[in-house]
């Protein structure tokens, strides 16, 4: 009975050497860092660059960038095991730890020291729609199902407090695939109004390609818990807690494309409330 318990323990042992020698073979080579696209893929790999560098340099791996044409496609990467990190928003997290297995450990910290932000309504300064009353008969843009600024809160606010179905209130409800793209269609008057948040308001502004003055904030929504990184459940506890540490120690210059402070720890469970943000839109949308 010893022997066979030893046996067994050995066993186990072993598989579990292997599996960390296989993950440790694939990650001496490349880690793989998917992010959602809240902006153009051309301004994703601009802002990236340098954190992936310092990654780099801290890990001694190699970091490859993964983008994907929409959120989906970033869930969809992880569950598949194409990338081992990424960047989500709160909504497009919730669905990758559901689908993907994602944990989310760190997420982000603005530069005035908050650790959220804000879903916001832009409208095009000068076009005299300065209220949701404004905008009835008019075109909407939100960016992404899966996105929670862009989505997810404004919807619910519409269906629960403002008691509008955008479908019916809005002579046209387009998704623009990006906050970017919402905030440019809104400057160029391709649509009279968008969804998108403060945070990606602020990094298009920083862009250069749009000013504060070019937009009127109509509506803003309570604070949204910041943006996670995740990674993927199937990682090894020490790689987890070393990334961590890199992405906490990172040199706030080399955040400066993504407006940012830094990045703070979290937790799963900080995410409930876009859970029940999600039931809640869910069950009224069906009523």
């Amino acid at each position: 009975m010893l022997k066979r318990v030893i046996s067994i323990v050995c066993s186990i042992t072993i598989c579990l050497v292997s599996t960390l020698s296989a993950f440790a073979d694939e990650t001496s080579k490349t880690i793989r860092v998917g992010v959602i696209p809240t902006v153009s893929s051309v301004e994703i790999n601009k802002i990236w660059k340098p954190v992936l560098k310092y990654f780099e340099n801290r890990l001694g791996i190699k970091c490859r960038l993964y983008t994907a044409s929409d959120y989906a496609g970033i869930i969809e990467a992880m569950r598949f095991k194409k990338i081992e990190i990424a960047y989500f928003g709160p909504k497009s997290y919730i669905e990758a730890h559901r689908r993907a297995n994602a944990w989310a450990i760190i997420r982000e910290q603005k530069l005035d020291g908050s650790t959220g932000y804000h879903s916001i309504i832009i409208t095009k300064k000068g076009s005299d729609l300065n209220s949701l009353k404004d905008l009835k008969g008019k075109m909407f843009a939100f960016n992404d199902p899966n996105s929670t600024s862009g989505y997810l809160v404004p919807m619910t606010y519409f269906l629960k407090e403002a008691k509008i179905v955008p479908e019916e209130y809005f002579s046209k409800v387009v998704f623009s695939g990006s906050h970017e793209a919402s905030i440019m269609a809104v400057k160029t008057e391709k649509v009279d109004a968008a969804s998108t948040n403060d945070l990606d308001l602020a990094r298009v502004i920083a862009s250069g390609k749009a000013s504060k003055d070019d937009f009127n904030i109509i509506w803003k929504s309570k604070i949204i818990p910041g943006s996670p990184i995740a990674v993927r459940g199937d990682l090894p506890y020490g790689f987890v807690m070393k990334l961590k540490k890199v992405f906490l120690e990172i040199p706030v210059n080399l955040l400066e494309g993504l407006q940012l402070k830094g990045y703070v720890e979290t937790k799963d469970s900080d995410y409930d409330c876009i859970r029940e943000m999600k039931k809640i839109k869910e069950k009224l949308k069906c009523e």
